[in-house]
């Protein structure tokens, strides 16, 4: 089953709501200008910016959420996480803005 629901948060979103067992992938940018892509089952803004989240963003502090989409289950969100880093960073942008984002 595919992702859907595909979204750019707004910048004062950090959390988003979401059925309780829905997984998502979301984008985030750091302050560096790079993007994280993860997934989770609750959207963990709060969490990157308090340095408790990924390796990556803790030292790329504070994180904006740009973009985020609602997956059923674990597998679907794990295997659109990978598609998603599968991307150039042009690539990454073009679907930023096919949603209204521009990097």
């Amino acid at each position: 089953m595919a992702c859907s629901d595909a979204m750019v948060a707004t910048p004062a979103a950090t959390a988003l709501p979401l059925p309780a067992s829905a997984w998502s992938v979301y984008i985030v940018e750091c302050a560096d200008g790079s993007l994280y892509t993860g997934i989770a089952l609750r959207l963990r803004i709060a969490r990157h910016n308090s340095g408790k989240g990924a390796r990556y963003t803790r030292s790329r502090l504070p994180v904006r959420l740009v973009y985020h989409e609602s997956c059923p289950d674990k597998s679907s969100a794990l295997k659109r996480e990978l598609a998603i880093k599968a991307l150039p960073r042009a690539q990454k942008s073009l679907l930023l803005q096919s949603q209204g984002k521009n990097l």
